[in-house]
């Protein structure tokens, strides 16, 4: 079933691209296309550790605040007087570290308090939140070397840095869930627990992992967008989660966890990105658009039984 809904998306975004390219000239423009990746590639970062999430049964709503404090992370340890060479990597190393923490923390309620994920991951949500604004006064961090704006708005070959990073990390994660223990063991957990405990898999450690996995990844998005911006900002990656959550349900994996796939979440996530720039093309209101999103999205739920055959 999950090879069926990725066939499914890939004709339903091919038929979006094939709509929006004949009623909006310029959509099929190498430029523009770029354009899409680039506007899709931080929320898409997360999107691809959140489906492993998921897979578990769990969800992890704190990635939009982990966006912020890791952007503040990193552009605090560029204005510390450190050499040149190593504050560049030092700073994205500590927004690193700082997502690793968040993650650990998250699954260690999750899976050794049995923390419902929603209540854990959403406590978190409002703390980092709240540390982001009180480490800066609710001031955005600026002033930054130039080196810094490299990550977000550097181009390789003509590709935006985002994009190339966005690739890498759909490709890794995919490999990870099809072709590695790990990946197996994540599956189980979320199709049964117990049985898998029963068959020698650490269930709280794959728990664990995949929290400490896709806060990671937020942070590392968290970083990209502070290179975008060229500030850390402690109102970065608001609602984030929700879009987050949208392109991994949209993409297939069900909420229930055990069943989906990291490719069907790049394509859910590329779809939402192209119908929103679509219509920013064809001039439609923002509101309009969040309530074509929003029964996108429905419609996702509402055949999610349908696809895992219930």
């Amino acid at each position: 079933m999950t090879r069926a809904s990725e066939l499914s998306l890939a004709g339903a975004l091919a038929a979006l691209l094939l709509v929006f390219g004949v009623f909006a000239p310029h959509f099929l423009s190498g430029d523009n296309l770029l354009n899409v990746t680039l506007q899709a590639s931080i929320t898409a970062i997360i999107a691809a550790g959140m489906t492993f999430v998921i897979l578990t049964g769990g969800i992890d709503l704190s990635v939009g605040s982990i966006v912020a404090l890791s952007g503040i992370i990193a552009t605090s340890v560029l204005k510390l007087p450190l050499p040149p060479a190593a504050g560049l990597p030092l700073a994205v190393l500590a927004a690193l570290a700082f997502g690793a923490l968040s993650g650990c923390v998250a699954g260690a309620f999750v899976a050794r308090f049995s923390v419902a994920p929603f209540i854990v991951t959403l406590a978190l949500m409002t703390v980092w939140r709240g540390v982001a604004f009180l480490s800066t006064e609710g001031r955005p961090v600026w002033d930054l070397p130039p080196s810094f704006g490299a990550l977000g708005g550097g181009r390789i070959a003509g590709i935006p840095v985002p994009t190339l990073v966005m690739a890498s990390v759909f490709v890794a994660a995919h490999v990870a869930l099809t072709a590695t223990r790990f990946g197996r063991h994540v599956v189980a957990v979320g199709g049964n627990a117990e049985a898998a405990r029963l068959a020698g898999i650490r269930t709280r450690r794959v728990v664990v992992s995949v929290y400490v996995l896709c806060g990671v990844l937020a942070a590392a998005s968290g970083v990209l967008l502070a290179s975008r911006m060229n500030s850390g900002q402690p109102n970065a990656g608001v609602s984030y989660e929700l879009d987050v959550i949208a392109a991994v349900v949209v993409g297939g994996t069900s909420l229930s966890g055990g069943r989906g796939s990291v490719v069907g979440t790049f394509l859910g996530a590329m779809l939402i990105a192209v119908l929103r720039n679509g219509l920013n093309l064809l001039d439609v209101s923002s509101y309009v658009q969040q309530v074509v999103v929003g029964l996108v999205i429905l419609f996702a739920v509402f055949i999610d039984p349908a696809r895992r055959g219930v």
